[in-house]
């Protein structure tokens, strides 16, 4: 074999089980948004110059890791492990008050390995499909943002709210562009980075506000209610064919399959519908639910795979709201990875891996995922669970990431990245709690801003 080739996919391996190792246990933490765990840390990887398999690897097993080990405060704790698992919280809950919450958990995380598997050649096949439009999509991008941007602002929570917000939002952009061109400084990852970090610095000021601080003051220690773990299996990796029976398999193929075919529609809208989808076809309740939550697992692992890698393979422009979000890095991320604002050409890893290296590397961030998330979480669960739980401080994985994030913003901009972060974050946090207007809206708002609105002074 090559030794250039051997050396490369020992990289990926690295990089690959690094991530798996890392955002396993940060699943593990309740409440840990993927945009700004994955976002930021994948940033850093691209910046420290890892070659283009071991970013991707890293990425995709971080990702697929973290939406196996996010099951485990949602089914065992009650409280999800992140956006994505929020709508996987009702029908665990119900489990947990059967008092049977081992058994969710296991449904959950089979789900999700399985359609981890279907989804990386499935997205890939789809992204080879869409791919010879690639030229004609990248030539008329800045209108393709536009219209990206308004469907998944439509399609969010704030509806047509988070549509009219969209003006103003890229107002703002276009204005902190036009102050830091002033002092010849030319900023993009501070803008990503705090889009990302948004809901957190919102609430790094209302809790310097008086009456915010009051109104997030609670009158009593939260309590959790953890049941004994039972192992129905011998040995250290169980079969997840068995875990699942054959109903609940098929079900997981067919929503997999559906999920890894969309690339521009919300991942929680996606995992809301399909699992409406199958709750409506089976009428037992017990078995609905335990089919459910295999079903939705397994989209939230489907939906951000093909999310990424569908735009990555095919156009190499982030236009899906994962793209745009969690794996922006992948795309734009100065000076290594660019996205040219006046013409959309791109120098990512869509122009610097092939189709059958996606394909290769994709495989082998799932499976080093499956190794390192599967068999934790099935094994050591409810003892993760306890020792976060009472042991974990929260604050201190928030003072992680913001010390990592003012790093980075002074590297690129020195003081003006720096109050660029603060002004995008506070104003997109603000935006995101009250009126719905989320990450991924955000994301697209600000490729509108370099992208579309240059493209429509041109015209008229």
């Amino acid at each position: 074999m090559d030794p250039v080739l051997i050396e490369q996919i020992g990289v990926a391996a690295a990089m690959g089980l690094i991530g798996a190792v890392v955002f396993a246990a940060i699943g593990l933490v309740s409440g840990t948004d993927e945009t700004t765990t994955l976002a930021p840390l994948t940033l850093l990887v691209v910046l420290l110059g890892v070659p283009p398999a071991g970013v991707f690897t890293f990425f995709l097993a971080g990702a697929v890791a973290k939406h196996m080990t996010h099951a485990v405060p949602t089914a065992l704790l009650g409280i999800p492990g992140d956006t994505l698992a929020t709508p996987l919280l009702q029908d665990a809950d119900l489990l947990r008050k059967l008092g049977v919450p081992h058994i969710a958990l296991r449904k959950m995380i089979s789900g999700a390995i399985i359609a981890a598997f279907v989804a990386v050649p499935l997205a890939v096949l789809f992204a080879v499909m869409l791919a010879p439009f690639g030229q004609a999509i990248t030539k008329t991008a800045p209108w393709i943002f536009l219209c990206a941007a308004l469907l998944i602002a439509y399609f969010s929570k704030g509806r047509w709210a988070a549509v009219a917000l969209l003006i103003p939002f890229v107002v703002v952009i276009i204005a902190l562009q036009t102050l830091t061109a002033k002092y010849d400084t030319k900023l993009s990852i501070s803008y990503f980075l705090g889009i990302a970090i948004g809901p957190l610095i919102a609430d790094l000021f209302t809790v310097m506000s008086p009456q915010g601080r009051e109104r997030m003051k609670r009158d009593k220690v939260r309590q959790f209610n953890l049941a004994p773990d039972v192992k129905g299996w011998s040995g250290y990796f169980p079969n997840p064919f068995k875990v699942i029976d054959k109903t609940q398999t098929r079900w997981t193929l067919v929503t997999a399959g559906i999920s890894s075919a969309t690339f521009v529609f919300s991942p929680v809208a996606m995992t809301v519908v399909l699992g409406e989808l199958v709750g409506s076809r089976i009428k037992h309740a017990y078995h609905r639910l335990t089919t459910v939550l295999a079903a939705r697992n397994g989209v939230t692992e489907a939906t951000y795979i093909a999310e990424a890698l569908i735009p990555l393979i095919a156009f190499g422009l982030p236009l899906s709201p994962v793209a745009a979000g969690p794996a922006a890095p992948l795309f734009n991320a100065p000076p290594r990875f660019t996205v040219d604002a006046a013409t959309g050409q791109t120098h990512n890893l869509h122009n610097l891996m092939s189709h059958w290296e996606f394909l290769g590397y994709g495989l082998l961030a799932v499976a080093l995922a499956a190794l390192v998330s599967y068999p934790f979480a099935m094994n050591y669960a409810r003892r993760a669970a306890m020792f976060v739980s009472r042991k974990v401080s929260h604050e201190a994985i928030i003072a992680t990431f913001v010390g990592l994030i003012i790093v980075i913003s002074v590297w690129e901009g020195a003081l003006l990245g720096l109050l660029v972060i603060l002004t995008m974050g506070l104003m997109g946090g603000l935006l995101s709690r009250n009126f719905g207007f989320n990450t991924g809206v955000q994301f697209m708002g600000y490729y509108t801003a370099v992208l579309s609105v240059p493209a429509l002074i041109k015209l008229f």
